[in-house]
């Protein structure tokens, strides 16, 4: 657990996966944040998915993701929409899909030695690739999108926002380190 802190003691099996539902409630609550566009809602979950890989690492923070999709396939109504199972078949399911490895893949950057706020901003914005790369090809299976079209609906009108995102989660990744530690010592 949280791999990108320092090596100066281990964290119990509790603490790991108080931290990992904290972020998989953070994200559910972050995709009630949201601006109804179509076919894909503007929300804040790409905030939170960074914020979970770069504050846990790899594998806690792709646990977080991978226990929210969970969540949503379970039925439970915790995606933008409130659809649960049905937001996994529709237009936002590879994005929601996407959220897994995006975790995983800031926070391996992180973990690879993201110690400054334009590195651990780097590590966000490949997370934010990885949601693209499997959001933007399910959405033009899902709906029948041209490529350009998916990419203009499902990406460009994204792109300038989850950079921003990915520089607050950059800069949130500290303080959350700290506020983690705080309540998990």
């Amino acid at each position: 657990m949280l791999r990108t802190l320092p090596r100066t003691r281990d964290y119990g099996l509790a603490a790991r996966l108080a931290a990992v539902l904290a972020f998989t409630c953070v994200t559910a609550v972050a995709a009630r944040l949201a601006l109804p566009f179509e076919p894909v809602p503007f929300t804040l979950q790409p905030l939170a998915v960074l914020l979970a890989g770069l504050t846990l690492g790899a594998r806690d923070g792709a646990l977080s993701q991978l226990l929210y999709v969970a969540l949503i396939a379970s039925g439970l109504p915790v995606d933008s929409r409130g659809l649960g199972t049905a937001a996994l078949f529709g237009p936002t399911g590879g994005y929601l899909i996407g959220f897994i490895a995006a975790a995983w893949v800031a926070g391996y950057l992180a973990e690879s030695g993201a110690r400054r706020l334009w590195r651990r901003w780097l590590a966000g914005v490949a997370g934010i690739a990885a949601i693209y790369l499997v959001g933007v090809p399910y959405l033009r299976l899902v709906t029948g999108l041209e490529w350009q079209a998916a990419w203009a609906s499902g990406a460009a009108l994204f792109l300038v926002p989850d950079l921003m995102k990915a520089l607050i989660a950059a800069a949130l990744a500290e303080s959350g380190r700290a506020l983690l530690l705080r309540y998990l010592n």
